[in-house]
This record gives C-alpha cells, structure tokens and sequence, in this order.
C-alpha cells in the first residue's frame, strides 16, 4: 500500500481542537485521524480507518483462534425482545429509541445478548450443538447525556462483543477462562499497559466480572492494587473489611446532648471534645456516624423510595458506588426537605429510621456492637452511644463510601490500596442464566431431559481502544504509535524538489510492493522542516528521510520512538526495513 501526501484526504493542524479534553483527542485531531461530525458522533479519516482496521483485526484474529464464530446482527432492533429482557426499562435514557412508519418501537443496539440468544434458540435444540460462541464487530450507540474526550466516550463506537454458551456451570468456566486469555493477547499485541480488575457487572448482570483498563491519568474508571498481593479492583467493586461484631448490650446506655450550630461533621467533633461528650475529649469524625438521604427511583417507577445510607463520618458518599449496586435504579441525592419534616436536616440518626418506614442501609464497618456519636433526630441535638443492633437495626450493608489510598486490602493481612485512573477497554462476565430463562432457551440434554444453558459475555471497545493506545503512546511533539496498529510502517519525506522526490516515490513503490505500508510526503511547496514536524505529529514508527546525501547514496532513517537516527545506502534498504517491521510486529508476542 503506497499512500501520497499531496493526494491523501490528510490534513493536520497546528492548533488544538477547541473541544479537546484529553490528548487522544486532541492528537487525532490534530494528526488528521479524526473529525467531528457531531457530539459524540466521529468521521475516519483515510490514516484513522487505517489504525482501526488493524486493531480490529488483531481482535479478530485473537477471537478465531479460540474457535468464536463470527456473525453480524443489526443495528436497528425491534422493542420486544429489550421488554421480555426488561432492559428496555433498565437502559432508560441510554438508548436512542424511534417509531417505524407503522408505530413500531425499535432501539439503535447498545449490545445484542437477547438478539444472540434468540439466534441459539432459533438454531439449535440439542446437547450435541454446545458450546456455542458467536462474536461480531459492529458499531454500538449510547445516548450520551454528554459526550466527550473524543473517542472516549461518544454516542457511536465500535465494539467487538462476543456471547458463549454452555451447557453447565464449568463449561461456562472454561470459556470465561479462554476469554480472559484471548484478552490479555489482544492487549499485548496492542502494547497497551492494563490492569484486569474485579468489577460490577451493571446492566448485563450475572456474577464473576472482570474489566481490563488501560493506566491513563484521564481514564473515568478509578481502580486500586495492593501493596502486597495481586488484588486488584474497580473502586465500584472494591469490598470492605468489617470489624468483628460485640454485644450490643455491653455498651453504656445512649445520651442525648444539646449541640447547637453542629450541622456538619467537623462542626459536631469539635463540640463533642470541647464539652466532653460521654465523659470524653478524644472524638473524632471516624466516631460519628452520617447519615446521608437518597432518593432511588427503579425502572418504570413513577416515584422514587427513600433510602438513607450511614457511614462512618470521616468518609464521604460515593455515588458511583451506590449505582453499581443498586443499578438499575436511578440514585440521587435527595433534597426535598420540606415534603419530609420528619427527616431533621443536619441531624438525623438511624433511630427512628425503621418506624419510619425508612429503608437503611450502612457500610460494612458498620456492626452489632458498633458504638457511634449521631444525630438525636431533634433540631440541634445529637446523642453518644448509639448501639447498631440495639438502638438501630440495619436494613443491611451496601458499599457507600469512597474508597482511598491506603485502605486495608480486602484479600490479605498485611496489604494497602493504591489508586490509579484507567480506560476501560474490556470486560468480561459471566451471565448465567439471565437471558436464557427471559426467552425460555431449553436443548434435549444428554439424559433426554431439557438442559438451560448458561452463557458469558465478552465486550471489548475496539474504537475506544484506538484512543487508549494514543493515550499511552505520545510525547510532546505527538503520537507514537506501536508498530502492530500505525497507519503505514515507514513515512518517506522528500527533503528537497528534484532528485529526492523522485527517489522518494520510487522508493516507496519498491517498498509498497514488498508488502510494507506507506506514506509518502511528496508536497512541493512545503518545506523540510513543516515535513519533520508532520511525521512527528503523524506518529508512524520509522521515517526514511530522502535528503542531501541521496546523491552519495544515503538517506537517513529515523526511529519514532527512541529518536535514533542513523544513515544507511539505498542498497539494501528494503530487506533491512523488511526485517525490522517484522521484528518490531511479532517482538514479545
């Protein structure tokens, strides 16, 4: 393949976008990958479709060789299906939905599970036919409420999914297993620097959940590792710790105290200590226990349920957290305090909680014998000593609070959490049997009796994949792209008019047809420095600089990466550039 500068559909900038947040964005802007077509929306350019294709091409290949079929559902959905699933309801304001002509209901596809379940029970009825695993690659669509960071987090994206089927709880395993393997050689392939993390399985539901996140200080997605072993995690799935629970009957007897002007934590503790609340002046926000209401509001529900969540007061709310667990319902702070008199604003204890009607939820440090420092649910009043499992009895535990550096690991003794930011670019679940019991999925078993099968899903965002790498792979003049996904293998730049450009050309034509790709600046009117900083923007691996020594029989070659430059003779370049595209495509793979 042999493409030329002064005939390509490329363009490339001098100035950042005005949008652009992250540097993916910016840089594919700017090195002519990408255009904006409309928010969330992203035309390829000619260099752009040429990085996605080979990215979706190694996923591809890595999807075949572990014996996955491919096929192509459509984009444009039927309701029902998304009803009988109940993710119609689920999805909410996620999916762009529309009316045919006829009033139908229809959806733009945000994944296919029921449509790949469909497919099975419409192609298969015996045990003999299992496994079954489909993939395809296909463009997704999310309605956004506010689409950003380019590729990152858009309307339109392309994914690659992939649905197994199995006839039992180890078979099930054993794709999952063959999954995750498929999708640390994708991400090793594409030098991308990931983490594979415990997560939250969200709409898809099911149990075992893993996301592979690639490390970026702009990733959305939060994740801890320990200091001494191998947990890693989500926040969203991070489990806490709890203390052993005591007698609750052991503690002494709740007080109540005027504390006036004390609506905040900090504003509570040190009152407490000033006046020596139960006798004490060592208080601190980790002996308050807050209580923060939400609303939460489920799918199709015209109104919403309170909910109240305690935690210890030195920790804030996460609301991530609390939408990971209670998705798919909608949660959100609550702030009608007018319509709830009963619920005293800045001083609200869990005591009266139950005979409210109240549902309560605390965190995991929360437990029988626990004794807080609380509100009195009296206007200026907090009281000492509030015993869980005697003045107050949970609803049950839900991970609420922020997770921060430092906090105990949850699978070993000794360990710390870190905290990094990452872009999730896969993950992985293990479904069960959510989709097969929705639309009745039975085969003859070997004993002759009806078997349901259990399935696993497998996602992984091709598009956003391509904006991971350029993440990763940049510096300050622009993108550096890794071998096995740029655009072209070598970039030619005719430093000069005569001689050099027509050496250049051929050259690059002798190069196309020993099957390298590339990308020929054969611009006239543009000088060599204009040329340099082009190709450095561009990011492709190896710039062969035909220049002023063509005439001795030299050009220069120049490394993206390491910057090395070196001057070799025209006689031999081909195998030598042959070789090291080779090299730098299967090294460590």
């Amino acid at each position: 393949m042999l493409l030329r500068t002064s005939t390509a559909l490329l363009r490339t900038l001098r100035e950042d976008p005005a949008d652009a947040e992250v540097p993916s964005h910016r840089l594919l802007v700017r090195a002519g990958y990408i255009r904006r077509a409309a928010p969330g929306g992203y035309t390829w350019l000619p260099l752009g479709k040429l990085v996605l294709d080979r990215v979706t091409e190694i996923v591809r290949r890595e999807m075949t060789a572990i014996g996955d079929q491919e096929v192509h559902f459509p984009a444009l959905l039927p309701a029902e299906p998304y009803r009988t699933s109940g993710r119609w309801a689920e999805y909410g304001d996620d999916i762009f939905t529309l009316a045919d002509r006829k009033g139908a209901e229809h959806l733009l596809a945000p994944t296919h599970e029921e449509m790949a379940t469909l497919l099975v029970k419409d192609l298969f009825s015996s045990y003999r036919d299992f496994p079954v695993t489909l993939f395809q690659i296909q463009t997704k669509f999310r309605d956004e409420a506010r689409p950003r960071a380019g590729l990152l987090r858009g309307r339109e994206f392309l994914m690659k999914d992939a649905y197994s089927f199995d006839l039992d709880e180890a078979g099930l395993q054993a794709s999952y297993d063959r999954h995750r393997a498929a999708y640390q050689r994708v991400f090793d392939r594409l030098r991308l620097d990931y983490t594979t993390v415990r997560a939250m399985s969200g709409a898809m539901g099911g149990s075992a959940s893993e996301e592979f996140l690639a490390a970026t200080p702009v990733g959305e997605d939060t994740f801890v590792g320990c200091t001494t072993c191998d947990y890693a995690a989500n926040t969203e799935a991070v489990t806490t710790r709890a203390p052993a629970a005591t007698d609750p009957d052991a503690r002494p007897f709740s007080e109540v105290h005027d504390t006036p002007e004390t609506p905040t934590i900090a504003s509570l503790v040190e009152l407490a200590n000033t006046r020596r609340l139960a006798g004490r002046d060592d208080w601190a926000a980790t002996d308050t226990l807050k209580n923060v209401v939400l609303t939460v509001r489920r799918p199709g529900a015209e109104t919403a349920e309170l909910l109240v969540v305690g935690l210890p007061g030195d920790r804030e709310v996460d609301l991530k957290r609390i939408g990971a667990t209670l998705h798919p319902a909608a949660v959100a702070v609550f702030d009608d305090w007018d319509a709830h008199p009963e619920l005293v604003r800045g001083y609200l204890g869990p005591q009266l909680l139950g005979k409210l009607g109240v549902r309560y939820l605390v965190d995991p440090r929360v437990v029988p014998g626990t004794a807080w420092l609380t509100g009195a649910n009296e206007p200026g009043r907090h009281a000492t000593n509030v015993v869980c499992g005697r003045d107050f009895t949970p609803d049950g535990t839900i991970e609420a609070a922020e997770v921060r550096p430092g906090d105990p690991c949850p699978a070993c003794a000794d360990g710390k959490l870190t905290m990094r930011r990452g872009i999730e670019v896969g993950h992985i679940f293990q479904l069960g049997r959510r989709f097969t019991d929705a639309f009745a999925l039975d085969v003859l078993g070997a004993q002759g009796k009806p078997v349901r099968p259990t399935m696993g899903c497998y996602g992984i965002g091709v598009s956003r994949a391509v904006a991971a790498i350029a993440e990763q792979h940049h510096d300050e003049r622009g993108l550096v792209w890794p071998a096995a996904v740029a655009p072209c293998d070598v970039h030619l730049i005719a430093a000069g008019k005569g001689p050099q450009l027509d050496a250049a050309l051929d050259l690059g034509g002798r190069l196309a047809d020993a099957g390298l790709r590339v990308l020929v600046d054969d611009r006239v009117n543009v000088s060599a420095g204009v040329k340099f900083t082009d190709a450095e923007l561009i990011g492709i691996p190896r710039a062969v600089v035909v220049g002023r020594r063509l005439a001795d029989g030299y050009v220069e070659l120049r490394d993206r990466a390491t910057d090395e430059r070196v001057e070799l003779p025209l006689d031999g370049l081909t195998e030598r550039l042959l070789e090291q595209v080779r090299a730098a495509l299967y090294d460590g793979v």
